[in-house]
């Protein structure tokens, strides 16, 4: 099984990657990213293609050619708001988004076994596709996303592309020492924040924490159709063409 990664550098895409590398069902890694990826160098492996691409507005024959037979994607690349201008978040978090899916979407099906292609985007626990004024502007834009790449989901074939917004409100590498040494410390806000929420949440709201390991294992899972019986109804009113998998889905299925 090919399955495609992006955001492989950051935080949630190291240990998507981390988890791809684990899982003995692949058969091939294509990982898309700006820049080497240091993980592949410490963890090279066979299956992993790591693919240099600097415009994630365009993909181009060659590039298709090289991601043919894959099955799915796992769409990690983010940004926080705070650290770039509201037109770069929105060409980042929703345009890259939608490019891919439309050119994904024309990779053709493994001959072998036909199956959709699952593209999986990562979204944030807050994120909503029906804002209101105290609706926080990351959280307006990937609910944005999510409706449009629902739209890009049904406007094909039902059977080719099959859309999937993984809200994931707090993910927690503390215990993941695997994706430490690949992920950039966070800002002092987010450190902060950490201290303050990190423990509580651990231990009294559940449903709301995504240790990492089993969050990157989960995404990867999604991506290879192991998860089509969760929320399977969900967000066909919220963002049509879309399933909507919450970090309460998350944690029922691992089992944390």
């Amino acid at each position: 099984m090919h399955l495609i990664l992006t955001g492989a550098t950051g935080f949630i895409g190291s240990s998507i990657l981390d988890a791809m590398l684990r899982m003995n069902g692949l058969t091939k890694i294509s990982i898309l990213s700006r820049r080497p990826v240091q993980m592949m160098a410490d963890r090279p492996d066979p299956r992993v293609n790591v693919i240099i691409h600097n415009n994630f507005e365009s993909y181009d024959d060659e590039l298709l050619a090289q991601l043919n037979g894959a099955v799915g994607c796992v769409w990690a690349i983010g940004v926080a708001q705070s650290q770039v201008s509201k037109t770069d978040y929105v060409r980042i978090t929703k345009t890259y988004a939608e490019a891919a899916a439309k050119a994904f979407a024309s990779i053709p099906a493994p001959t072998t076994k036909p199956s959709p292609f699952r593209f999986v985007y990562v979204a944030g626990g807050d994120t909503t596709t029906k804002p209101g004024v105290l609706t926080a502007f990351q959280a307006r834009i990937k609910g944005e996303t999510e409706l449009s790449l629902g739209s890009i989901c049904k406007a094909g074939s039902a059977d080719r592309l099959k859309g999937y917004s993984v809200r994931v409100f707090y993910p927690d590498m503390a215990g993941h020492d695997a994706i430490k040494p690949y992920v950039r410390p966070h800002p002092l806000v987010h450190r902060v924040s950490e201290i303050i929420f990190g423990t509580p949440i651990r231990r009294f709201a559940k449903d709301l924490w995504a240790p990492t390991e089993q969050l990157g294992e989960f995404l990867t899972e999604v991506s290879m159709g192991r998860h089509d019986d969760i929320a399977a109804e969900d967000g066909q009113e919220e963002a049509p063409g879309m399933t909507l998998i919450s970090n309460a889905d998350i944690r029922r299925a691992k089992g944390y």
